[in-house]
C-alpha cells in the first residue's frame, strides 16, 4: 500500500482513527492522575579543594551503597535501595560543589530524601573509614524547593497518548480496509467487470415518498456533474432520443438492492433528461428486490395521479408485468431494474435497449458485481457502461477504461550508455 492509499484509508476511516486518538489523549491524562509525576528537590554539598581533583569520585562514593542505605534509615517511610537508586543522582556543578538531587512522590518526600544522602554522605566522607581519605565538608544549601514537570509533563503525556492513540487508530483502519472487499475507487470498479465508467454523481438519499417527489420535482445537479451526465447519454446515443414507445431509446439501470445510494441514480438520471427537453418515462421495475424500491414506489403512483412542478417532460410508472411497449409514448424510457445481490436474475425485467449498471462506492465487491453482469450477459442484455454514486472524495482515479485496455504511459527513449547515436552516413 503506496502513502496515497495510506492517507485515503485514513480518511474514509478518520471516525475511527479520531476516537482512537481521542482515546489515547484520555489515556495520557489517566495515566497521569493514577501516577502523577515525581516532584525533584536539590541539596549542595561544597567540599574543600584539596578534593577538587577528585570531585567525580567524590560523586561516585555519594550514590553509594553504604550511603544510600544510612540516609534510608533516616526517612519515613523507607524505600529499597533499587528505588532509591533511581531516584537519587548526583552531579558536580563546579569543581568543589555537588548537587544532590532526588524525587519524590510530595515535595516534602524529595526535599527530605535529598537532605539525608546529603547528610549522609558527608558523615560517610569525614569518617576515618573513607575510601578516598578523610574528607570535611558542608552542606552549601539544603534542599528546600521542590520542582515538578507540572503543565509540561502534563502537556507531553497528553500529546504521547494522541499520537499512539492515532497511531493504533491508523493500524485498526488498514486492518479493516484490508479485510473489506467492497470496491470504492473508480479504476476498481471499471476493472472489476472490463466496463468503463460513464459519470460520476452524488446523489440524494430519499428515505420516504415526500423525499422521492422532491427528487423527481426538484432535482438539479450541479454544472460538473450535468456535463457528466450528459456525456453518459451521448455516449450511450440517448440524447438525439425522438418517437416512443417502440421508436423511442430505452434504458435500464441495473442496481443491487443493498445498495440502496444507487437506487437514486435512475431516477436522477431520467429527472436530468427531462430537464434536458426529451420527453422522458421513468419506470420503476422492483425485480427481485419489491422492499427496496417500496417508497420510490408510492411516490411514483402519486406523482403519475398528480404531476406537479417543472417535470413536464417526465412521466412516471410502476412495471409490474407490463410489455415496455406498452407503456407511455416517450424519446426517452429509463427502467430501473433491481436484482438481488447474492443470486441475481434478469430475466423478469422489462427488456431494454442499452443497460448500464449503477452501483455506489464501496457497495459491492469485485465478486457481486462480476455476478450482476454475468447473469446479464446470459439474458442477453449486454452491459454498457457502469454510472458511481456518491464518488469517494479521495478518489483521483477516472474508471473510463478497464486495466486490459487502460493506454501504458507514454515514455521517452533513453540512450543506452556505451551506445554511439550517430545516425549520419
Amino acid at each position: 500500500m503506496d502513502f496515497r492509499r495510506f492517507l485515503q484509508t485514513v480518511w474514509r476511516f478518520k471516525v475511527i482513527v479520531g476516537a482512537a486518538a481521542i482515546a489515547g489523549l484520555l489515556a495520557g491524562f489517566a495515566y497521569l492522575y493514577l501516577r502523577p509525576p515525581l516532584v525533584r528537590s536539590t541539596a549542595l554539598v561544597v567540599l574543600p579543594s584539596t578534593a577538587s581533583k577528585y570531585i567525580q569520585t567524590q560523586a561516585l562514593i555519594a550514590t553509594s551503597n553504604q550511603v544510600l542505605e544510612d540516609a534510608n534509615r533516616a526517612i519515613r517511610p523507607p524505600l529499597p535501595l533499587t528505588m532509591l537508586r533511581k531516584r537519587v543522582t548526583v552531579n558536580s556543578l563546579t569543581s568543589d560543589v555537588l548537587a544532590i538531587s532526588a524525587e519524590g512522590q510530595t515535595s516534602a518526600q524529595a526535599e527530605h530524601l535529598a537532605n539525608a544522602v546529603a547528610a549522609s554522605y558527608l558523615s560517610y566522607v569525614s569518617s576515618p573509614s573513607s575510601p578516598g581519605g578523610v574528607v570535611v565538608g558542608r552542606i552549601l544549601e539544603r534542599a528546600t524547593v521542590a520542582t515538578t514537570s507540572g503543565l509540561r509533563g502534563r502537556i507531553l503525556a497528553a500529546v504521547v497518548g494522541f499520537l499512539l492513540g492515532g497511531v493504533a487508530g491508523a493500524i485498526i483502519a488498514l486492518g479493516i480496509a484490508r479485510a473489506d472487499k467492497r470496491l470504492r475507487l473508480r479504476d476498481e470498479i471499471a476493472d472489476a467487470i472490463g466496463i468503463p465508467v460513464l459519470a460520476s454523481v452524488p446523489v440524494q438519499r430519499p428515505t420516504d415518498p415526500a423525499g422521492w417527489t422532491r427528487l423527481l420535482e426538484s432535482y438539479e445537479p450541479d454544472v460538473v456533474h450535468a456535463w457528466s451526465l450528459r456525456k453518459a447519454l451521448r455516449h450511450l446515443e440517448l440524447t438525439d432520443a425522438r418517437g416512443g414507445g417502440r421508436n423511442g431509446a430505452t434504458l435500464t439501470v441495473l442496481t443491487v438492492g443493498t445498495d440502496r445510494k444507487a437506487l437514486a441514480l435512475g431516477p436522477q438520471l431520467a429527472a436530468f433528461a427531462a430537464s434536458l427537453g426529451i420527453r422522458t418515462a421513468l419506470v420503476i421495475d422492483s425485480g427481485q428486490d419489491p422492499d427496496s424500491t417500496a417508497t420510490l414506489c408510492t411516490a411514483c403512483r402519486a406523482t403519475s395521479m398528480a404531476p406537479s412542478g417543472r417535470r413536464i417532460n417526465m412521466q412516471v410508472t410502476v412495471a409490474d408485468e407490463e410489455d415496455i411497449d406498452q407503456m407511455p409514448a416517450s424519446a426517452l424510457t429509463v427502467v430501473v431494474g433491481v436484482v438481488d445481490a447474492k443470486s441475481p436474475q434478469t430475466t423478469g425485467l422489462l427488456r431494454t435497449t442499452v443497460t448500464v449498471l449503477g452501483v455506489s462506492a464501496g457497495a459491492a465487491t469485485a465478486e457481486q458485481l462480476a455476478r450482476v453482469a454475468v447473469r446479464a450477459a446470459a439474458d442477453g442484455r449486454e452491459i454498457a457502461g457502469i454510472l458511481i454514486a456518491d464518488p469517494d472524495p479521495t478518489d483521483h482515479t477516472t474508471g473510463r477504461f478497464p486495466q486490459h485496455v487502460r493506454p501504458a504511459e507514454h515514455r521517452r527513449p533513453t540512450r543506452i550508455p556505451g551506445t554511439n547515436m550517430d545516425t549520419r552516413p
